[in-house]
């Protein structure tokens, strides 16, 4: 895309090119009124070669904005917290809310390349890595939001003079940095480089937009040109339904919760006695993992009174308290609700080495929203896909991620629920919506059905946990976290 693209010498004068940038600022200003009622998150992404103007630029564009409704992030080499999550964890907490912009200064096509040409990363990473970038544009754009991407772009003697420039004045020489002269010396290894991922990248849905940088004004009008006629498009399409995507991914064969066994039994002194050997096994395998730097996500759903806060309990004794934290998750707030909805959950993910529990997950846009109308049909049928590419993020990541269906039947949630609304100690564990949730058992379990069969893959299996024994279902969950742990660092 670089190589070919020819330089233009503009011939706008200078009263005209004015006067378009004065009328496109207007209207970019109209349009962010436009965008706040509209509810639209506008999310521009402005990369380039070192000295290219991308700070004059964002400076430019947003001269005349409301500073309420928008945000200027620069990313720099991310640091040693950032460089143990998974390498989207940083972008995604980046993203605005709806009604808002986000302009970002350099981005994840400025990471990937030092990466490549300082041999961080590998050919199988790279790949891995451009699959990631194109799952997270689309479904950015899926979600409602409008994502321009945006290359500065000037020939190597210009972008040598304007570093020349900067670094012989005293108040401007800090603004040379290292990576600014080695793009310099090795401008073509840099071009290859960025022209494979700006191919790779290069979408229907999200496309590069090269901007010709050599003269500042031009490109502003440029862009200004660009993005009014996005944000255009982008609320006139509001409404257009995006499609639903079914992605081959290697799935397990679940059985329907009809078919499962709810029959097991387990002694309080079997399960003392059980208990204390796994979480014995399992306070080993931690510092293993610890050390393995090896993250581990562990979500949990299931039927209200089936025993997911004592199950998470009993795992959590045997854990190192500074090596995990417990997510409970409820009614998205406000400042959540208001973005792509996995970014409440990439927001919680854990460091590498560490344990995340979600009590009650991104699972959540599949059954409750999908029962409780508080998504459309498009939104829930798409986000089976939406979750396998999640969690294949995850696994590539290097996490072990574990689903757990904490499953009783439904004459047991009765005798639960009745025996919390007779125990004063116990009531506030029982409130009108589980009462309500139980009227709509089999709309929830056709719903869990579907999402168990739709979702259950070989890099993030569900297991289904018989819990009407309680005793058997924390023996049981423990066991499982214990052997997919083993399963990649060994025995202790």
């Amino acid at each position: 895309m670089l190589k070919n693209y020819e330089i233009r010498k503009y011939q706008i004068p200078e009263e005209e090119l004015k006067a378009l940038v004065k009328e496109k600022r207007e209207e970019l200003v109209r349009q962010q009124m436009m965008i706040k009622e509209h509810k639209l998150p506008v999310f521009v992404l402005i990369e380039g070669w070192g000295a290219a103007g991308k700070g004059t630029l964002i400076g430019n564009l947003i001269k005349d904005l409301d500073p309420r409704f928008f945000s200027v992030i620069t990313m720099k080499a991310p640091g040693e917290e950032e460089l143990r999550k998974p390498f989207l964890w940083r972008y995604m907490e980046t993203i605005p809310e709806a009604g808002k912009f986000v302009f970002l200064n350099s981005g994840w096509l400025n990471e990937t390349a030092e990466d490549v040409i300082n041999g961080r990363i590998d050919e199988t990473t790279l790949e891995q890595r451009l699959g990631q970038l194109r799952t997270f544009d689309r479904q950015l754009k899926d979600n409602g939001y409008l994502v321009v991407k945006l290359f500065l772009q000037i020939p190597s003697e210009e972008q040598k003079q304007r570093l020349e420039k900067l670094g012989d004045e005293k108040d401007t020489k800090w603004r040379v940095a290292d990576k600014d002269l080695r793009q310099v010396k090795k401008r073509e290894k840099y071009e290859k480089v960025y022209d494979r991922i700006l191919e790779a990248t290069n979408t229907g849905y999200v496309p590069w937009n090269i901007v010709d940088a050599v003269d500042k004004k031009q490109a502003l009008l440029q862009v200004l040109h660009l993005l009014t006629n996005q944000i255009n498009q982008a609320v006139e399409n509001f409404r257009v339904l995006p499609e639903i995507l079914h992605k081959d991914y290697p799935l397990l064969k679940m059985p329907r919760l009809a078919q499962v066994p709810l029959d097991q039994e387990m002694t309080k002194e079997e399960y003392r006695i059980r208990l204390k050997e796994l979480q014995k096994k399992l306070k080993k395998l931690h510092n293993k993992i610890y050390r393995k730097k090896i993250p581990v996500v562990i979500a949990y759903e299931g039927w209200d009174a089936a025993g997911k806060g004592g199950n998470i309990k009993r795992l959590t004794s045997a854990l190192d308290p500074r090596g995990f934290e417990v997510h409970p998750i409820a009614s998205p707030e406000p400042h959540e609700k208001s973005r792509h909805y996995l970014w409440r959950f990439y927001h919680r993910l854990p460091k590498d080495g560490h344990i995340a529990i979600f009590d009650r997950t991104w699972y959540g846009r599949v059954m409750v929203e999908r029962l409780e109308g508080f998504c459309s049909e498009n939104d829930w049928k798409r986000a089976y896909n939406e979750i396998n590419e999640f969690e294949k993020e995850l696994s590539d990541w290097g996490a072990i991620v574990l689903k757990f269906w904490v499953h009783i039947d439904k004459d047991t949630q009765l005798a639960r629920f009745t025996e919390r609304q007779n125990t004063p100690q116990k009531q506030w564990k029982i409130t009108e919506e589980d009462w309500r949730n139980r009227e709509k058992w089999d709309a929830y379990e056709e719903a869990v059905d579907e999402m168990i069969a739709k979702t259950s893959t070989e890099n993030a299996p569900w297991f289904i946990i018989q819990s009407n024994n309680k005793y058997y279902a924390r023996i049981q969950a423990i066991e499982t976290v214990i052997a997919a742990i083993e399963e990649r660092v060994g025995s202790v």
